[in-house]
């Protein structure tokens, strides 16, 4: 079985479901979606997100290799080094400490299980989440995560100026969402500029909304703009000559 279609509530879902069934990890398939979650009115007329999951075609290491030029061989360019990071100063390894107490306890007042691991990358502090109940941490649409991660940036800057940003994260949700955001934004873009009419997105969140208009803003055919109140808001994909002002590509939210 190369290629399987399944259903779920939202996006994500869909695509651990077609996983499931594969038997594959995130990485080795290619994910098209086929319908984005639609809300019905009391219930009714609602529609399921649909993805189809494909297993990418493995790399054939049994290919006989070309023989080689009598020519004297170059040697290969050493790799560049990459950049240093930057140390945190104490004030911020202290507040970082201290973020990551209160996630532990957290995490204990919440009886679940799972390890708290911290990494510094260029722009922030990762906080990994690994254990058996990440869905749990993960929340519907990564609202848990979220949630997470504003509390302990507020922790973290309360008392310091200048602290790391802090991103928290479980099984590499974060980049799973931002790929099928990705696929879902090109795939609504395509549709909005071949009916010639607006399409709008279900609620998302700040930060998901963001990755819509940062992956559109690009398009000189297509305006996005966000609609409603609230945190969870609307994304409305819109071609372009429909809206007579193109807003800000990453609107303030």
């Amino acid at each position: 079985m190369d290629s399987v279609e399944a259903d779920g509530s939202s996006i994500d879902e869909a695509i651990d479901s077609a996983l499931r069934l594969l038997g594959a990890t995130r990485e080795r398939v290619e994910i098209e979606i086929l319908n984005n979650a639609v809300r019905g009115l009391f219930g009714i007329g609602g529609r399921k997100a649909r993805v189809r999951a494909t297993l990418r075609a493995p790399i054939d290491t049994d290919q006989p290799m070309p023989a080689a030029a009598p020519a004297q061989r170059e040697r290969a360019p050493e790799p560049a080094p990459s950049p240093a990071l930057t140390p945190m100063t104490a004030e911020e390894r202290h507040a970082v400490d201290r973020a990551r107490q209160v996630l532990e306890d957290i995490l204990q007042h919440m009886e679940v299980q799972a390890e708290v691991s911290v990494r510094q990358t260029d722009d922030h502090v990762l906080f990994e989440l690994t254990g058996d109940s990440s869905g749990v941490l993960i929340g519907r649409r990564g609202q848990m995560l979220d949630a997470l991660e504003y509390l302990l940036n507020r922790i973290a800057s309360r008392d310091e100026g200048g602290t790391a940003r802090i991103v928290v994260d479980s099984e590499n949700y974060r980049a799973r969402r931002r790929e099928a955001l990705e696929e879902l934004a090109r795939r609504m873009g395509e549709q909005a500029k071949k009916k010639r009419r607006p399409v709008t997105l279900n609620p998302m969140s700040p930060r998901d909304r963001r990755i819509v208009h940062m992956i559109l803003q690009a398009d000189t055919s297509l305006v996005t703009k966000s609609s409603g109140k609230g945190y969870f808001r609307k994304l409305i994909i819109i071609p372009a000559g429909m809206s007579k002002r193109r807003p800000d590509a990453a609107e303030p939210e």
